[in-house]
């Protein structure tokens, strides 16, 4: 009998499968989509199936499959096929594309990780409110005071090993606080239920309004296989539509439902939403979960318990029965965008699985991707529009704060004979006089404020009076941000962290001064000038414990926050109706970066915080503070003009063309050598050029090689190229043959990343 041959795709850098013998005893295991044990060279591996039956490879020993640990599939025809065009689309490994749709625990071992785990928990159990016992209280122990601080941000509880790390100090200053009876440790189980603290919320009745109803009709007439664009203004009742229309597909046709959100911050507000509405039923999938809590919602996903999945973008691969519907909400969020290979756009997959599994796909925005919006209006997705406020609720006025004139003002007061001193000249840069009595006026009303500066940590960099030197990375070629809770310098590329220096390494000239406005800064600023105010802040610095996003947002809707203070995870997706005022500290960061998206970003960004304001019947107002008021992405926002800003931004991505004109590829080349990385770089745009006049001249515009905006990051430096076709066949044509011929010296461990329709260039 001739031996049974199967391909398995294997997690390596290699653009083919392998070939290798089933034995007798598997094969009845051994089928596409399985999950299967695998030598490579001295290695052992976990590989998935992609055929069986296949011709034996021309040379090479033939090698045995060694075990397949799972009854059945792992993935689902209709997954592989999905992986299929990923890798061709995105000119990555098959092995790795597949292994990206699968749990982490099932892609290292071929059993799952262990049940449960212990942990030991250090808690708060006294709040210090005043400021000034606070300072009495830490003035001779800065180093309980700043882990003391710390736990606070963290929600109040976090595990003691990684709680002494991220503070920096040592078990000796937690049992400090333990001894003044400020903290106390714990012992806790963690159950491998990621909504074992959360239950289900009441059922709430919403009665949809005549907009939604019409989008709701629609949606469920859409065909197998099409899509739709919600663009509805911000509190229009999107989530309502959703839900509405995923009772169809679950209730009537019996089907299965994944819905996407931008960031973890949101997935708990979601989940609860969709949990009152379809109970148990409901699954969620993000990076916040552990490794055996992801498996486990996954294999309840499998097993069919689970029919609908909330989840980021990750979520998009998850294997529900019947498929019937994806939705992406905030579909224009960069962030679901995956940043190392593959490559992946969890929106465009959402249209290319609904194609293949003939399920349909709704992308919802306030403010929709340009691509998006261009499909719209080709009529490639169905436009459905909600143009007001559910409930009667009006949008905010918006009022612009030119900074410009702001410090002009401060300089003529500040020379006027007999004038008051100035507020303090940190606080005078971050909080105008019309924002500060905006703030105070909601504190005196008992309402509640939300404030973006879209920049963590204390200041942004240190630098040196004297000399002008700034503190840089050594690894990255940006300068490191200075954070005091705990007091470090860190790098947000690498993760690079060190001590502030005590005097400057250029000139040995005095200690380094603070530079820019972070959310810690901030944070202080506004607890000093507001003492009795309860403040909270939501950043990658807070929010690193599991649930934290939650328990922060749930004292938010509690009426237990005055004032929520955050980067961009608080801009989306919030709903709270006393929430009457919204304030932009800086609106101009990121708005001028070397980026052709940057202009869309900065517009879509002050859109949605702007949304967070006036949801209830109360009303609401919005403060943005920026130095350039006439920016058209600035005076968009302010009318709430999604149109006009489309209109104009569009009209500027002609000519040098740019998405949604054509497609486009960033091929950037890394490598530990500065000159041996440009050398290469330059040689192989060259390559491609001269590969494109040969093989389909004109179809294809290459551009550069130029440095990174970015040069340098975790110690490699960076050239890049971009490639441009207004084909995507020959895009992607071009982009396979580049990533498996385009010639590399092996000097300066060089390497190529291949980015098919990058949602930045930095």
């Amino acid at each position: 009998m001739n031996p049974l041959l199967a391909a398995v795709a294997l997690p390596v850098a290699v653009s083919r499968a392998y070939v290798y013998s089933v034995p007798e005893s598997l094969r009845t295991r051994v089928v596409p989509g399985s999950r299967v044990v695998v030598p490579l060279g001295k290695r052992t591996l976990i590989g998935i199936v992609t055929a069986i039956d296949v011709p034996a490879p021309v040379k090479g020993r033939l090698r045995d499959i060694l075990d397949a640990p799972d009854a059945g599939r792992t993935l689902t025809p209709e997954l592989l096929t999905l992986g299929r065009w990923m890798a061709r689309y995105y000119a990555a490994p098959p092995g790795i594309v597949l292994r990206a749709m699968l749990p982490v625990a099932l892609t290292g071992a071929a059993a799952p990780v262990a049940p449960v785990k212990r942990h030991r928990v250090a808690c708060v159990v006294r709040t210090i409110e005043s400021l000034l016992e606070r300072d009495a209280m830490f003035k001779r122990a800065p180093r309980q005071r700043v882990l003391y601080e710390l736990l606070e941000s963290l929600g109040g509880s976090h595990p003691v090993r990684a709680l002494l790390e991220q503070a920096d100090v040592t078990a000796a200053v937690l049992h400090a606080l333990v001894t003044r009876e400020l903290v106390a440790i714990e012992s806790t189980v963690v159950a491998r239920d990621p909504f074992s603290t959360r239950g289900i919320r009441a059922a709430v009745t919403h009665v949809p309004t005549d907009a939604q109803r019409h989008a709701i009709a629609k949606l469920i007439a859409l065909e197998p296989g099409a899509g739709a664009l919600l663009r509805g203004v911000t509190g229009s009742g999107k989530t309502l539509v959703y839900i509405e229309y995923l009772r169809d597909v679950i209730e009537r046709r019996g089907q299965g439902a994944i819905v996407l959100v931008p960031e973890i911050a949101l997935t708990p507000q979601t989940v609860d939403r969709f949990r009152t509405a379809f109970g148990d039923q409901v699954a969620v999938l993000h990076s916040a979960l552990s490794d055996g809590e992801r498996y486990d919602e996954w294999s309840a996903i499998h097993r069919g318990d689970k029919r609908i999945v909330v989840g980021a973008r990750s979520a998009i691969f998850a294997p529900v029965k019947l498929l019937g519907a994806i939705v992406v909400d905030e579909e224009h969020e960069a962030t679901y965008k995956q940043g190392e290979s593959p490559r992946y756009h969890a929106r465009d997959l959402a249209r290319v699985r609904a194609g293949i599994e003939g399920a349909t796909f709704v992308l919802g925005s306030a403010s929709p991707s340009l691509e998006s919006w261009t499909q719209a209006l080709r009529g490639d997705l169905a436009l459905l529009e909600l143009p007001e406020r559910a409930g009667g609720a009006q949008l905010p006025a918006v009022h612009v704060i030119d900074r410009r004139k702001e410090v002009i003002v401060r300089r003529q007061v500040s020379n006027t004979p007999g004038a008051p001193p100035a507020q303090g000249s940190s606080f005078a840069h971050a909080i105008t006089p019309q924002l500060e009595h905006a703030i105070t006026e909601r504190l005196d009303k008992g309402e509640q404020s939300i404030l973006l500066l879209n920049r963590r940590g204390y200041a942004h960099f240190m630098q040196c009076a004297d000399c002008g030197a700034v503190s840089q990375c050594p690894n990255c070629a940006i300068a490191l941000t200075y954070h005091r809770m705990p007091e470090r310098l860190a790098c947000h590329y690498c993760g690079h962290r060190e001590a502030p220096p005590s005097r400057c390494s250029n000139c040995s000239g005095p200690p380094l001064r603070e530079r820019g406005l972070g959310t810690q800064q901030l944070e202080r600023l506004l607890g000093e000038r507001w003492p009795a105010a309860r403040i909270a802040r939501m950043d990658m610095d807070t929010t690193g414990a599991k649930w934290a996003h939650a328990t922060i947002l749930d004292k938010v809707g509690a009426g237990e926050v005055d004032i929520l203070l955050g980067t961009q995870m608080i801009a989306k997706g919030l709903d709270f109706p006393n929430v009457t005022l919204v304030g932009v500290i800086d609106a101009d960061v990121g708005i001028n970066l070397p980026d052709f998206r940057a202009s869309e970003r900065c517009f879509q960004l002050l859109s949605q915080v702007a949304g967070r304001a006036g949801r209830g019947a109360k009303g609401g107002e919005v403060f943005i503070q920026t130095r350039e008021p006439t920016h058209h992405a600035v005076t968009c926002a302010v009318t709430h003009d999604f149109l006009r800003f489309a209109a104009e931004e569009l009209s500027g991505r002609i000519s040098p063309a740019y998405p949604p004109s054509l497609f486009i590829a960033n091929a950037v080349i890394s490598g530990t050598e500065e000159i041996a990385t440009a050398d290469a770089a330059r040689a192989l745009a060259e390559w491609t050029r001269r590969l494109i006049d040969t093989r389909m001249p004109g179809a294809v515009e290459v551009v550069g090689a130029a440095p990174c905006p970015v040069e340098r990051i975790k110690q490699r430096w960076r050239w890049h190229f971009l490639v441009k076709s207004r084909e995507t066949d020959a895009l992607g044509r071009i982009g396979r043959y580049v990533v498996e011929h385009g010639p590399l010296p092996s000097g300066a461990e060089l390497r190529l990343a291949w980015d098919r329709d990058p949602v930045t260039l930095l």
